[in-house]
């Protein structure tokens, strides 16, 4: 009886494993894809050319631990409309790598560079709203965006 139960569950949590196994990678949620949108997303926001967004935003998204990231894009559109630019053609990306893409479009993003003397840990942004075509690269199944180009 014992063994009986044994086996049951052993094929139950095999079952489990394999489903989620392919649910995952389905949802576009590996590293690649989830750090991209930690670090580029913001549909929620459009900050003024002198407001402390940039500040707030890298603290919060976490590219000042350990140091300043020197520039970092905050792109402020729907995140479909950004994944949607996975199915425009390929062009070469910066690093040589053919998955990059363009967006058709013009879109809301926000540039954070970081001041002149500014060090770690007081990191210092300069935050500059704008338009503009943006390109990404894009990696998996579904084809979702995991870099922004710049």
């Amino acid at each position: 009886m014992a063994q009986e139960k044994s086996l049951i569950l052993f094929s139950l949590l095999a079952l489990v494993l394999l489903v989620l196994g392919w649910v995952q990678p389905s949802m576009g949620q590996g590293p690649r894809a989830m750090m991209f949108r930690r670090q580029h997303m913001d549909s929620k926001s459009r900050p003024n050319p002198n407001s402390t967004y940039c500040n707030q935003m890298m603290r919060r998204r976490r590219m000042t631990v350990g140091m300043c990231k020197p520039v970092n894009i905050f792109v402020h559109e729907p995140l479909k409309d950004v994944e949607d630019i996975c199915i425009e053609p390929n062009i070469l990306c910066k690093n040589g790598q053919n998955n990059c893409h363009k967006s058709k479009f013009l879109m809301n993003v926000t540039a954070c560079r970081l001041t002149n003397g500014s060090r770690y840990p007081k990191c210092k942004y300069h935050t500059s709203p704008t338009m503009r075509q943006i390109t990404v690269a894009c990696l998996g199944d579904p084809y979702v965006p995991v870099h922004l180009d710049t």
